[in-house]
């Protein structure tokens, strides 16, 4: 299952919303996107390493076992209410949904999309993604 298929079953699922796959897929990409209209996970990877708070949660979504929770205000301070309410307005619910759908949802995609090392191979393994979030914040 591709990452944008995962996207839209969780978020529907959260939301309690019926949405298409290019719907789901058009806001992501407003709000981790690639700049080619696909979703960039291992961008908000990146974004999340960079917070010492959420280096464990995303530990947990990368790895085998449980995914750490996270809360919709976390996800706010991690994507900015701007961007949040532009999401919100794309799928049509409040922004406060948006959070919460998110932070029910962002786990699994990001579970699903490293599934066998995938995510972390494509920013070269754990060693890769802890040199990028080093070179971020030098």
């Amino acid at each position: 299952m591709d990452i944008s298929a995962i996207a839209t079953k969780l978020l529907n699922e959260n939301m309690g919303l019926s949405l298409d796959s290019a719907t789901v897929n058009s806001a992501l990409s407003s709000l981790i996107g690639d700049g080619q209209g696909g979703i960039d996970l291992a961008g908000l990877v990146s974004k999340m390493s960079q917070n010492g708070d959420l280096s464990a949660v995303l530990s947990s979504w990368l790895g085998d076992g449980a995914n750490s929770a996270i809360s919709a205000d976390t996800v706010a301070g991690l994507f900015g209410q701007a961007d949040i309410s532009k999401f919100a307005s794309q799928l049509g619910v409040d922004p406060a949904t948006a959070q919460q759908g998110l932070a029910n949802a962002l786990p699994g995609v990001v579970d699903n999309a490293s599934s066998g090392g995938n995510l972390l191979d494509s920013v070269g393994g754990v060693g890769g993604l802890m040199n990028m979030a080093k070179s971020l914040l030098s």
